[in-house]
């Protein structure tokens, strides 16, 4: 209950940065992680933790030697994740500078981007800004998954976002449709395309 007020007031304070009025779902979060290999050394990122639904299920499939990063502009949040996920390097920042936060951490690669990022709302430079960071950071066979609730799934800026992602990554996205999450939501997952 808590992590609902927390989000619900983090949204009536900044609707345009926080995107949802109530954490994602277990259910979505492990449909999120479903398809990674997250057991060997990988490099995973995380844009927009939140109250860290992702983020616990991700440590939970981290092996030994793997690293995670997760990035958010609320300070209460990166501070809530350091305290509950301490497996997870969580950092206050904004995914706009994802090539400055991965440098800064270490990362000499990246093998998965999970976003929770409200694309939809975000302003456009800052979606762009994003979208450069990832092409940028996402090693060849590397993988971005995100989500899209699924009644805006059909919206204009929706679909605009997935074909912008597919030509960015080279790749089209695998779909799967969570019904256990208020609302329900697809799960996608974008593999880039080897140079």
């Amino acid at each position: 209950m808590n992590e609902h007020l927390a989000m619900l007031g983090r949204f009536v304070r900044s609707p345009r940065t926080t995107g949802a009025v109530a954490p994602s779902s277990r259910a979505l979060a492990s449909a999120m992680v479903a398809d990674l290999d997250l057991s060997g050394p990988v490099r995973v990122v995380e844009l927009g933790p939140g109250t860290g639904v992702f983020t616990r299920v991700i440590a939970e499939h981290l092996g030994p030697a793997a690293r995670c990063l997760a990035i958010d502009v609320d300070p209460g949040f990166v501070e809530q994740l350091q305290r509950r996920c301490p497996r997870v390097e969580a950092v206050c920042g904004s995914a706009a500078d994802l090539q400055a936060l991965t440098a800064s951490a270490g990362f000499d690669r990246v093998d998965h981007i999970i976003s929770g990022l409200p694309f939809a709302s975000l302003p456009a430079a800052v979606t762009a800004a994003v979208l450069d960071g990832i092409v940028a950071v996402l090693r060849p066979g590397g993988t971005f998954t995100t989500f899209q609730y699924a009644h805006s799934y059909p919206a204009p800026l929706a679909r605009a976002f997935r074909r912008e992602m597919s030509a960015r990554l080279g790749s089209r996205p695998a779909r799967h449709l969570v019904w256990r999450n208020v609302p329900p939501a697809y799960v996608l997952g974008w593999s880039r395309r080897c140079a």
